[in-house]
């Protein structure tokens, strides 16, 4: 498993909690890797505020054998192509992950590029959306 945060995901805890909350990104990075481990998995998660490093990682991620992403791309969702590009190329499944409902927000904020990819999206649901992600990804890896 793979967890990829976009821009600005670092921020967490901190940045507008009443949109996004107040659990940073290390807490929701060790919730999942604990909850990978005991169900006998493997979690890894990265971040970064770059376009570029976002696709060089899940291009690598073909080569190491992930056989699932969950990504959130943060601002990324409205306006790169490439990570489009790079997800549609590793044909690996994805799950799209917002924190806050983004259909209840700006307008710009309603297109997404990588949602007809994904196997699923999930928003609005805050750190928990991770979860039930990582949930199902654990799900459909072990049968």
């Amino acid at each position: 498993m793979l967890v990829l945060h976009g821009p600005n995901l670092n921020l967490l805890g901190t940045r507008e909690p009443e949109t996004y909350g107040s659990t940073t990104l290390a807490e929701i990075d060790r919730t999942l890797v604990a909850q990978a481990t005991a169900a006998g998995a493997q979690c890894q998660t990265f971040q970064s505020n770059h376009e570029g490093a976002l696709v060089d990682r899940i291009q690598a991620a073909r080569q190491e054998g992930v056989n699932f992403i969950i990504i959130n791309p943060a601002a990324y969702t409205h306006t790169s192509v490439a990570i489009r590009d790079a997800l549609a190329a590793v044909d690996i499944p994805f799950i799209e992950v917002h924190l806050s409902n983004v259909h209840a927000r700006e307008p710009f904020r309603h297109k997404s590029y990588l949602s007809a990819l994904a196997v699923g999206v999930i928003c609005g649901l805050g750190a928990r959306g991770y979860q039930l992600a990582l949930e199902y990804g654990l799900s459909t890896a072990s049968g």
